[in-house]
C-alpha cells in the first residue's frame, strides 16, 4: 500500500459514490448517512429491481412464498440517489470518474461493492433449459420450473447447490446433485466433517452423485463423462462464484489471483480514495494471519461500518471479523464461525449421525472455528469465544450437554 493511499484525505469529502447495489454497497450508504456524513451518496446498480437480499432467493422467493425480499431503507429520505439498471463499465483514478452506461460518474471517494457473479458451466451459454440463481430475475425464471415439477439436475453440491435442492424437493420436484468431488462441500469443509452431509441427500430423496462431471448439456438432458443420461426438465448450476471485477482491467486496482479487489485492513485499495467492501473484496485478517476472501452475508454486512468510519475520517477502523455464515438446507439450521485452515485439532461435539451437532476447530487451546448443526447456541457462544481468543478446555468443550462457555480453561 503506497504512502499515497495510506493517506487518503476522506474526511473532506463530499461526493461517496458507491458502485454495487447488493448488501455490501446499500449498507454503505446507509452507513454513511448513520455515521454522520451529509455530502452527496449515489448508489449505482447493474439490476433494474429496487436494492434486495439475496438470501431470500434460494427459499422463499423461489418457492413463490414472497414476491421479492426489497431492503426496508428510505433512500429518499436519508438522502441516497439511486441509479438503477446502471452497469459500472470502467474507473478513470486520475480523473476520479467512473464510467457508467449513462456516461462518466464523477466521485470524491469510490466504493466497489459489485459482489461475485457465479460461474458458468462450460458449454452452456445459452442452451435452453439451464438456469443460475444468483439475481431476483433467476428466481423468477425458475419459480414456475419448479412449479411444474421439472426433473432437475444440479451441478455442484456447494451451498447454493444444497438450498436449491432442498426447495426443489420442497416443491415436488425429482432432484439429481451431481458433483465432480468426492463429497458435498469439498471445497469448504474438510472430508470428515462434510461426510455426514451425504446421507441428507438421500434422506430429502434427493440422489447425489458424486465423482461426476457434466460431458455436456442437451434439450432434456444432462450427459455425464461415464456416459450416463440424466432426464433433466431443467438444470441449475451452482459450481461458485467469482468477484465481479472485470471491469477493472487497466485502472490500476490490484486483484488478487481470483480476480478479487485487493484491500488493506481498513479495505482501502491500491489506488487513493477508492474502498472495495463484500464479494468482490478480500482483506488481510490479523486474527487469521492470512488474507481471507469471503463470499458471504455477514461480510457485506460488516464492512460497510468499517468502510463508512474510514471514510468520515474520524477514526482508524480496522476491519478483522469472525467470518459468520449459515445454510438451511434439507430441514436443517448450519451455521459456521471462524476459519479452520490453520486448526490442529477437531474435536466433536455430539453425534454426526443425529439430529445437531457441533465440529470445533482449534489452534492449541483457543477456539479458531466451528460448524454447528441444529445448535445455535453453540454458534452464538462459540462466536465470542472465537472473538475473545479464550483458552478452551478440550474435555469439557467435547460435552455437549456443556455450554460452550462453560467449556474454558
Amino acid at each position: 500500500m503506497s504512502e499515497q493511499t495510506q493517506q487518503q484525505g476522506t474526511s473532506a469529502a463530499r461526493r461517496v459514490v458507491v458502485a454495487g447495489a447488493g448488501m455490501a454497497g446499500v449498507q454503505t450508504a446507509v452507513a454513511l448517512r448513520e455515521q454522520g456524513f451529509t455530502g452527496t451518496v449515489t448508489l449505482i446498480g447493474a439490476e433494474p429491481h429496487q436494492p434486495y437480499d439475496r438470501p431470500p432467493l434460494s427459499k422463499a422467493v423461489l418457492l413463490g412464498k414472497a414476491e421479492g425480499s426489497a431492503f426496508d431503507v428510505d433512500f429518499e429520505a436519508l438522502g441516497i440517489e439511486l441509479r438503477l439498471g446502471c452497469e459500472v463499465l470502467g474507473l478513470r483514478p486520475a480523473d476520479h470518474e467512473l464510467d457508467t452506461e449513462s456516461g462518466p460518474v464523477p466521485y470524491d471517494v469510490l466504493v466497489l461493492a459489485t459482489g461475485a457473479e457465479p460461474i458458468r458451466l462450460p458449454g452452456t451459454e445459452g442452451v435452453p433449459g439451464v438456469h443460475l440463481l444468483r439475481t431476483l430475475d433467476d428466481a423468477e425464471r425458475l419459480r414456475p420450473v419448479l412449479a411444474r415439477q421439472h426433473d432437475i439436475v444440479v451441478v455442484g453440491a456447494g451451498w447454493i447447490g444444497a438450498e436449491f435442492a432442498t426447495a426443489a424437493r420442497e416443491a415436488g420436484c425429482a432432484v439429481t446433485v451431481v458433483e465432480a468431488a468426492d463429497r458435498p462441500l469439498a471445497g469448504a469443509l474438510p472430508a470428515e466433517v462434510a461426510a455426514p452431509m451425504t446421507a441428507w441427500y438421500a434422506d430429502s430423496g434427493a440422489v447425489l452423485r458424486t465423482h461426476a462431471r457434466v460431458e455436456r448439456v442437451e434439450p432434456g438432458a444432462v450427459i455425464l463423462d461415464d456416459g450416463s443420461r440424466l432426464p433433466a426438465g431443467a438444470v441449475v448450476v451452482g459450481i461458485g462464484a467469482r468477484p465481479a471485477t472485470a471491469w477493472l482491467a487497466g485502472s490500476g486496482i490490484g486483484l488478487g489471483a481470483h480476480g478479487e479487489v485487493l484491500a488493506d485492513d481498513r479495505l482501502r485499495t491500491s489506488v487513493p480514495d477508492v474502498y472495495a467492501v463484500g464479494d468482490c473484496a478480500s482483506f488481510p485478517s490479523g486474527r487469521y494471519g492470512e488474507r481471507l476472501l469471503v463470499h458471504h452475508w455477514d461480510n457485506a454486512l460488516q464492512g460497510p461500518r468499517t468502510v463508512a468510519a474510514n471514510i468520515l475520517g474520524e477514526t482508524s477502523a480496522v476491519y478483522d471479523p469472525v467470518p459468520y455464515f449459515w445454510s438451511e438446507q434439507f430441514g436443517r439450521f448450519v451455521q459456521y464461525a471462524g476459519h479452520h485452515a490453520a486448526a490442529d485439532t477437531v474435536l466433536w461435539r455430539g453425534e454426526p449421525s443425529g439430529p445437531a451437532w457441533t465440529v470445533c476447530w482449534l489452534r492449541g487451546d483457543r477456539l479458531v472455528a466451528l460448524l454447528a448443526v441444529g445448535r445455535p447456541r453453540d454458534l452464538a457462544q462459540g462466536r465470542r469465544l472465537i472473538e475473545a481468543g479464550t483458552p478452551m478446555n478440550a474435555e469439557l468443550l467435547v460435552d455437549p450437554a456443556k455450554p460452550m462457555k462453560a467449556a474454558t480453561a
